[in-house]
């Protein structure tokens, strides 16, 4: 029975944020949100959260969706949280440590606090299943592929709301970017993944806030061996926590990550912020014409979440350095942030989709109890 109201419940590295659902007449409407900060390596706690949601007149859930940024190679889909499928999942944190203990800590905090629900992990692998052999074996020899080492991709749930939002027949050959705090493209044919940028991990691909994104992967071995001042090697936990918080954006910059304090530094000829935006668009665009060869060729440019949303002078340096496609915007469109940001003379539409990762948890919710 497709229940009356769905709590997601979305841990982050550092934060907690919770949405609820009721029925809606088209599908689940949001009808309250909350959120606060998450200390990693310490228990989620829910109950002020469960205490203001009461006192405001909400019923407690009968269904909660999580949202798990890692399911593996298993889950194409949703599915219903039991013991041994969390079992499985605490064995792939090694592969998003940033992001699967605050998942798992949110699901365990939830069971704890909501017993008599049923709870469903959403994953951000998902969307990717689609992938081909081709784009996701890695250049290794097969016996890693069996231990699972391939790429995974994430922010599937994004993802799988954009497709929804624009359609597929709509999108044509599109390439989605999810940038953020945690950046990543996908190519998308037909409404299915072919191809992304992220791959083991969250760490790849893109240049991020605070995250390398691809490296030579002599780079890491380097590290391990010279990588400290005297020249002598670096633990493998020091140069983990180099990659995952102290690169990207705030490495190069030598401080920032933070994407609008980054375009204001440079408008004020801080070369440091003018070096860590430039690699930012620049990764972003040269990623974004190589998954185009993937597809062979391109219709649609969507850009989502934080910086896609709310950059407009990101969107234009990516678009710019995509002109060679034919693709042109509408400099006031852009700062407007339009649905549709491209201009009429473009041969390729560019479109600005705000993301809804929470309501694709709670449709999934729907689908999986209905």
């Amino acid at each position: 029975m497709t229940p009356d109201h769905v709590l997601c419940v979305n841990v982050g590295s550092s934060s907690l944020k919770l949405a609820l659902f009721g029925r809606g007449g088209e599908g689940p409407e949001e009808q309250w949100r909350w959120s606060g900060p998450a200390v990693p390596g310490r228990p989620v706690e829910l109950h002020a959260a469960l205490d203001e949601l009461v006192t405001q007149g909400f019923p407690l859930p009968t269904a909660v969706g999580h949202r798990v940024v890692h399911g593996g190679d298993r889950h194409e889909v949703a599915a219903t949280v039991d013991d041994a499928l969390l079992a499985e999942l605490r064995a792939l944190t090694s592969l998003a440590p940033l992001h699967q203990p605050g998942c798992l800590a949110g699901i365990d905090a939830a069971r704890a606090a909501l017993p008599d629900a049923v709870h469903v992990a959403c994953f951000d692998t998902a969307f990717h299943q689609t992938m081909p052999p081709e784009a996701t074996h890695f250049g290794l020899p097969h016996d890693t592929w069996e231990r699972g080492v391939r790429r995974y991709g994430f922010h599937g749930l994004s993802y799988e709301y954009v497709v929804g939002r624009v359609g597929a027949r709509e999108l044509g050959r599109a390439v989605l970017a999810h940038l953020g705090a945690g950046a990543s493209l996908c190519a998308v044919v037909d409404g299915a993944s072919v191809d992304t940028t992220m791959g083991l991990t969250p760490t790849g691909g893109l240049v991020m806030a605070t995250r390398s994104g691809d490296l030579d992967p002599g780079v890491v071995l380097h590290l391990l061996r010279h990588g400290a001042p005297d020249g002598g090697p670096l633990d493998l936990d020091t140069v983990a926590h180099l990659l995952d918080h102290d690169s990207g954006l705030r490495g190069l910059s030598g401080g920032s990550a933070d994407m609008e304090a980054l375009l204001k530094a440079r408008g004020d000829g801080n070369a440091s912020a003018a070096l860590a935006v430039e690699v930012f668009c620049r990764t972003a665009a040269k990623h974004a014409a190589a998954l185009v060869a993937v597809m062979g060729g391109i219709d649609t440019l969507v850009f989502t979440a934080g910086i896609g949303e709310h950059a407009p002078a990101v969107r234009a340096d990516i678009a710019a350095r995509l002109g060679f496609l034919g693709l042109q915007l509408d400099p006031a469109a852009n700062d407007a942030a339009a649905p549709v940001i491209s201009d009429g003379e473009s041969a390729v539409t560019v479109r600005v989709v705000p993301t809804d990762e929470d309501l694709v948890i709670a449709r999934h919710v729907g689908a999986i109890l209905g």
